[in-house]
């Protein structure tokens, strides 16, 4: 099996070619306690720190987007805040590891320069050997979401960008390569080729999570979403693969929709059908778990078939 990149395909496209093949199972919410009656969704997927697994969260009032970022761990069955883990004022939280240590991230609002009343955000990044030890290192371009690093095979670094506007229109996903965390510059994250031909123009789409496969291509964790015609948002959890020695890259294909995780709450009416993929746990066994943010409200997960095992056996 090859990369193989045909035409762009739309939502309709891709969720119509994703009911013929295997659907997940085993839904289940993720209980939060701590943190008062605020939400807790777009978490990370758990990672391991200290001999136990740790989960960040975006905690938020339902009618509200001012948000905090969590480190929970799991007690009982339920997931608290961690004892003298850090709180930063972030959405959208992901992590990776680069070099042996812990490069954690999330999105930064502020006051938007020129629209009165809006916000504006940016990415942030963080480094260090713990969770405690998390000190800020870098800011992505103000106005892009969805930056994020992964350590390659020969120890370089893969960068994944989203610009919006005159490049991105709603929002594209790019590629460049590093050779370290020094190089990680707002230019380099200007310059990265897109990948053309993944989202149509009305459509938009980001990468949440990067994993680093056995034969050193790189699989994409993210989302693509529209509006349909009332304005309501549909975004969908998807994976494709990237090669980082050619720059070639698969279709993108969906691994769930909002209709097979459980009934629950929306931030609003118009995102109930939003599931944001948050991360990804291969289990080895040919199946894998996605955690998610739901509905802009609460925190799922569900058991799919491991979506990158096909893309490990090109050589």
């Amino acid at each position: 099996m090859q990369l193989k990149k045909t035409a762009v395909k739309t939502c309709a496209m891709l969720l119509e070619e994703f009911q013929y093949r295997p659907q997940p199972v085993h839904p289940e919410k993720l209980i939060f306690k701590g943190v008062g009656d605020r939400d807790v969704y777009n978490i990370s997927a758990p990672f391991e720190e200290d001999g136990e697994q740790v989960i960040a969260g975006r905690v938020e009032p339902r009618d509200s987007e001012r948000s905090e970022v969590y480190f929970f761990v799991n007690r009982h069955g339920e997931w608290v805040p961690r004892e003298g883990a850090p709180i930063f004022q972030l959405q959208d939280p992901f992590f990776t590891k680069i070099g042996g240590e812990l490069i954690f991230g999330g999105v930064q609002t502020f006051p938007h320069p020129v629209i009165e009343g809006a916000l504006g955000w940016r990415t942030v990044f963080y480094r260090g050997k713990t969770i405690r030890e998390l000190r800020e290192f870098a800011k992505g371009p103000d106005g892009m979401k969805d930056l994020r690093l992964i350590e390659l095979q020969d120890g370089s670094i893969g960068v994944i960008t989203r610009p919006q506007g005159a490049k991105g229109g709603r929002g594209k996903i790019g590629f460049t390569r590093i050779s370290s965390l020094d190089d990680f510059t707002i230019d380099v994250i200007h310059e990265a080729p897109l990948l053309e031909g993944q989202f149509a123009e009305e459509e938009w789409g980001g990468a949440n999570e990067p994993h680093l496969l056995e034969n050193g291509l790189v699989g994409i964790l993210g989302h693509i979403a529209c509006f349909d015609e009332e304005g309501n948002r549909h975004y969908y959890p998807m994976v494709f693969a990237l090669d980082p020695e050619t720059g070639e890259y698969s279709d993108i294909e969906l691994i769930a929709t909002r209709s097979h995780f459980l009934a629950g709450a929306a931030k609003r009416p118009d995102l109930e059908d939003v599931v944001f993929s948050g991360g990804l746990i291969r289990k080895g066994d040919g199946t894998a778990d996605l955690y998610a943010g739901i509905s802009d409200a609460e925190a799922q997960k569900i058991t799919i078939p491991d979506p990158f095992i096909k893309y490990e056996t090109i050589k």
